[in-house]
């Protein structure tokens, strides 16, 4: 297979902070990665070092071949990379469609009936067409959440980048986002996906990589990676032993 996105020993610092500590990690064409670590691990920082909204201090990002490393985030939207925010960040007095068609034209460059008519399929794909006219603002968190993917999407992307896009959910509501982000999969769609409800990954992901202190610590199989000691010591407060530590 060939990668779709490298990064190649990747640094970041804020100061004394530091959120990518020669990060390297390839994305195959067509691959589902999880991403997972502690608050302040330096996930979203990745995101962000990926989509151009942060500018490395050393180290190499290729897309699809091609070094991107010093392209603009509108550059990049347009070259196939997307993403959802943790936080969805719709135009709330805009209708759903009208955000889909936002993304559609500026993001993907589509005009007229073409961006129109791909608006709608990806809004039945994501469950949002019987409320393609309601105002974004009046959504419930669950479907914020879908037309925060839906915005994505309709960007044409190669490459997906979700930030936690489970979080908040109830447990039925993370099955049916879990159903839908199957489905694009299937489109062949490769997927980053940063999240801390970890049966949604492993639901969905082929791999998992492991994040603390801005520098991966694991990564392989999803199974075998949440069986791992030190995983389980980093990022989910668990002895050695087996004894829970710093939970309550």
């Amino acid at each position: 297979m060939t990668a779709i996105l490298k990064l190649d020993r990747l640094s970041k610092s804020f100061g004394a902070v530091v959120v990518s500590d020669e990060t390297s990690i390839e994305v195959e064409a067509g691959e589902a990665l999880g991403i997972i670590g502690p608050n302040g691990a330096g996930k979203t920082s990745m995101f962000n070092l990926i989509t151009g909204t942060l500018t490395p201090d050393s180290g190499t990002i290729h897309f699809q071949g091609e070094n991107v490393t010093k392209k603009s985030a509108a550059v990049r939207c347009r070259a196939g990379m997307a993403r959802s925010f943790q936080v969805p960040q719709p135009f709330d007095g805009l209708s759903v469609f009208e955000n889909a068609l936002v993304a559609a034209t500026q993001g993907a460059g589509m005009r007229g009936h073409d961006a129109e008519n791909h608006c709608l399929e990806i809004l039945e794909n994501t469950a949002l067409l019987d409320k393609a006219n309601v105002t974004a603002g009046s959504l419930t968190l669950l479907d914020r959440k879908r037309l925060e993917l839906t915005r994505a999407l309709c960007a044409k992307p190669k490459l997906l980048l979700l930030d936690e896009i489970a979080g908040g959910l109830t447990e039925a509501e993370c099955v049916s986002l879990v159903d839908t982000i199957r489905s694009i999969r299937e489109t062949g769609i490769s997927i980053i996906w940063i999240e801390h409800v970890v049966h949604a990954l492993l639901a969905v992901v082929d791999r998992l990589t492991v994040i603390d202190f801005g520098r991966v610590i694991a990564n392989g199989e999803p199974k075998a990676i949440m069986a791992s000691k030190q995983v389980q010591e980093i990022y989910l407060g668990i002895e050695v032993d087996g004894e829970m530590e710093g939970h309550g």
